[in-house]
């Protein structure tokens, strides 16, 4: 896919692959250079164990969208390609 860079080296990551990626603004991502290309990744979710019931949960620093059965799927599928 190609994307324009505007004047002041601003690119618009198109709407498809952001909720592919599950981003959502106003967010940060990774940018770096590697063999020649830009790599932009999603960072991991800052998280910490708490409890709920007496059992251990992963509970994230900042508020996220609920998960639903359709993006447990397509993230199933986009890791077994």
């Amino acid at each position: 896919m190609r994307i324009p860079i505007d004047g002041v080296g601003r690119i618009v990551i198109p709407k498809a692959l952001r909720e592919e990626l599950g981003i959502s603004g106003p967010t940060e991502v990774e940018l770096r250079a590697a063999d020649g290309r830009l790599e932009l990744t999603v960072p991991d979710v800052p998280a910490h164990i708490g409890e709920h019931n007496g059992l251990p949960v992963i509970v994230t620093d900042r508020p996220m969208k609920p998960l639903t059965v359709e993006s447990t799927r397509a993230a199933i599928d986009r890791s077994r390609r």
